[in-house]
């Protein structure tokens, strides 16, 4: 007993000092993080606070330039940039105009200020969930440290369920904590704190990811020593938690990620149906066990079409509509007959340039690299989870081809998520070919002790 409340004193420790660590970084850029759709967003929250439209318009106004006026610290990439030349006066002025000038032309209700026309502006109408989660913190701290604590709860958030993964699918705690601070140094992190929904999307979608992995291994883990699992409560919890909590898990995650974003909800439920079913098909012909993998191929598939259908049924804009989006300036031209032609090859231009973006600045391919090296050494229930969590990043980029994206990370996010949750199997031994088949019965003292074990037990507690 002494040696488990030690192990579990220890994870606590080490997912509290990564937690801190982030957070004292992250102080050094309270504002500034801005991006042209932030207002939309606040404002929205604003709204929902019980602001007038206008007023709630003025003061998403008055913190997008506030934020604008804060050039980025060479050491904190994400933070925004100012417009050349543009006070603070000048920006107000400027979006006061706009606002006016959209008023004026139609845009007279919904939850957002009129920052552009009825029609782009339903995109953000179409996304309640982000602006309800930000009421809260921006009613009790007000906007700037409001949505600054909402992105750090978010951030951190997603970065204890993708900890929470690897240790259910058997990994050491100190690939854990690998892939928690991992999650929180790569650009996941960095969207996580931005004042946008990509970020709580994303950690709805850790736990979508964690529910598959739930839903995937065959019984709960425990240490292969001494029959329990050792580290904090929620690890604890986690490694025992059953197919019913990881099949509520995904639900719930992509019901939530519906409401926050459901594009990237319907393209990641989408991707695990595609993976779980190719696997499963696999599985079968190397004529092992694939019945979990086929039953989670449903769940996602059902989910998947639950999510289009409920954003059918509330008319909200779609693939349609996004390529025109792109295509006409955010409908400020006529709508095009037939955009898709002009689309794929705007695709082309923005691929293209991607390409030559990843061989300039290496980074992703790099840990692309090592996670492919450590799918081919490790085996483990995460793997095809990351893989359509890294696909689902792709699809999202591909349905929003925007060259103006090109230096950002927020649309590819998903695929940053892949070597935050495969690099740090690296770190734990190469696990050992096990017979499926229990154990036979042990005898002890004149009776008999159940013997079997399951694959995940070989993996030892790490120190």
């Amino acid at each position: 007993m002494p040696n488990i409340r030690r192990e579990q004193h220890l994870g606590l420790i080490g997912v509290l000092l990564i937690a801190l660590a982030f957070t004292g970084l992250q102080l050094t850029a309270v504002t500034g993080r801005a991006s042209p759709d932030s207002k939309n967003y606040l404002s929205y929250a604003l709204s929902l606070s019980g602001e007038s439209r206008e007023e709630a318009g003025r003061r998403a106004i008055a913190y997008s330039c506030d934020s604008a006026q804060h050039a980025p610290l060479p050491t904190i990439p994400w933070t925004s940039r100012r417009g050349a030349g543009e006070s603070e006066e000048q920006c107000v002025r400027r979006l006061n105009d706009s606002v006016a000038y959209w008023s004026g032309h139609g845009n007279t209700s919904g939850m957002t200020a009129p920052f552009a026309n009825r029609r782009f502006m339903a995109i953000f109408e179409a996304r309640p969930g982000y602006p309800l989660f930000l009421v809260p913190f921006t009613a009790a701290f007000g906007v700037t440290w409001g949505l600054w604590l909402a992105g750090l709860a978010v951030a951190l958030a997603g970065s204890v369920c993708v900890l929470l993964t690897l240790r259910a699918a058997g990994a050491s705690r100190r690939a854990g904590l690998a892939g928690q601070a991992l999650y929180l140094a790569l650009p996941t992190g960095t969207v996580a704190m931005n004042p946008l929904s990509d970020g709580l999307s994303l950690a709805l979608g850790t736990v979508v990811v964690l529910g598959c992995v739930l839903l995937l291994r065959d019984r709960p883990r425990t240490d292969g020593r001494s029959g329990t699992r050792t580290g904090p409560w929620p690890v604890v919890r986690a490694a025992a938690a059953g197919p019913r909590t990881g099949a509520a898990l995904v639900a719930g995650g992509l019901a939530l990620m519906f409401l926050v974003r459901y594009s990237q909800a319907l393209l990641l439920a989408a991707a695990l149906a595609g993976v779980f079913l190719a696997r499963s098909g696999w599985l079968r012909l190397k004529r092992r066990r694939f019945a979990c993998d086929l039953r989670t191929a449903g769940l996602c598939a059902g989910l998947t079409v639950c999510v289009y259908a409920g954003a059918h049924l509330l008319s909200w804009p779609m693939g349609q509509d996004s390529a025109q989006d792109l295509l006409t300036h955010h409908y400020q031209r006529p709508d095009l007959p037939n955009p898709w032609p002009d689309f794929f090859v705007q695709e082309g231009v923005f691929w293209s340039a991607w390409l030559r973006r990843q061989v300039t600045y290496p980074v992703l391919p790099v840990l692309l690299a090592l996670s492919a090296r450590a799918m081919l050494r490790r085996r483990s229930v995460v793997l095809p989870v990351a893989l359509a969590a890294g696909a689902a990043g792709l699809l999202n980029q591909a349905g929003h081809p925007n060259t103006a994206q090109l230096l950002g990370y927020r649309l590819i996010v998903f695929v940053w998520l892949l070597p935050a949750l495969v690099i740090p199997l690296l770190l734990d031994r190469p696990s050992r070919g096990t017979s499926p088949v229990a154990a036979q019965p042990e005898e002890v003292g004149g009776g008999q002790r159940d013997g079997r074990v399951g694959v995940a037990q070989q993996f030892r507690e790490g120190t």
